[in-house]
């Protein structure tokens, strides 16, 4: 097994809040991706009393080569799905909640109903809470935006994952300017709303691809980028090319600052949803 440097090392998860929010996904036969994907935060951030929530089952039509969620034909939906997920963030007191799904290109409007019905079901049993969405690419329905739309979360993410030039290999079910045009009708339908991207490095990228692919992310006018350090999850997905060091990773936020994103989290175990409260409350 490949050793990974020392800033890469992280927590095991403990504590009291950690097993509480443990304890409650299983009760309530909740999913994460928090622990679908591996997250190597997921002990900072359950012990923080938070969680990244996965609806639409946790069985993803498409496979991507640097994911370890499940692939293949997925479950039928769990109806009851919006309720538990308001349920718990009730129960855990969450501030910030993040919603998140497997893509579902099975369903006619790819899951955006199932999100509209969860971001609802959060608002009347917290009002207070702010509520993101990490969504899929929809196949590019301009109807699935619209119903994202109109629930009003307070931030849609959709990561565009990897450089350009990767696209073909890391992503091939995934197409780079869809990803890019699901950004930009978010914006043209709701210029309000906030927006927010991310990309993993590591996979054998240039500088250059790097620099571009923020360029193009600014230029769609996301608000807010992360920037994290691909980690192989197992044998059989893709190969770490290059570990980035605290410092490129400082060089990187410094230039995607110079674009001008209102927030910027770049780092080695950085994740799309890491610090994602703290990304809202300074563009308030």
């Amino acid at each position: 097994m490949r050793r990974h440097p020392d800033w890469l090392k992280v927590r095991i998860g403990s504590g009291e809040t950690f097993v509480k929010v443990k304890t409650l996904l299983r009760s309530s036969h909740l999913h994460t991706v928090c622990e679908a994907a591996k997250c190597p935060n997921i002990a900072e951030c359950f012990g923080n009393g938070t969680a990244v929530f996965l609806i639409l089952g946790d069985v993803c039509t498409r496979d991507c080569l640097y994911c370890h969620i499940s692939h293949g034909e997925p479950l039928p939906l769990n109806k009851n799905e919006p309720q538990d997920i308001a349920d718990s963030v009730k129960t855990l007191g969450l501030r910030y909640v993040v919603i998140t799904s497997v893509t579902r290109d099975d369903l006619p409007d790819g899951g955006a109903g199932m999100f509209s019905e969860t971001i609802q079901a959060i608002r009347n049993k917290n009002p207070k809470c702010s509520i993101e969405v990490l969504i899929p690419d929809f196949q590019g329905n301009i109807h699935a935006f619209q119903t994202l739309i109109k629930a009003n979360p307070d931030v849609i993410n959709h990561n565009i994952e990897v450089v350009q030039e990767l696209f073909p290999l890391m992503r091939p079910q995934g197409d780079y300017h869809q990803s890019l045009s699901v950004l930009q009708s978010i914006k043209t339908l709701s210029p309000e709303m906030k927006t927010k991207s991310g990309l993993m490095v590591g996979f054998g990228e240039t500088t250059e691809q790097i620099y571009s692919t923020l360029k193009d992310l600014q230029m769609v006018d996301v608000n807010f980028v992360t920037i994290g350090q691909y980690l192989q999850p197992t044998k059989n997905h893709a190969e770490i090319k290059k570990y980035y060091s605290p410092a490129e990773f400082e060089e990187l936020k410094k230039f995607a600052i110079s674009l001008g994103f209102d927030h910027v989290e770049s780092g080695p175990l950085v994740r799309s949803s890491y610090h994602a409260m703290t990304a809202l409350e300074n563009k308030n």
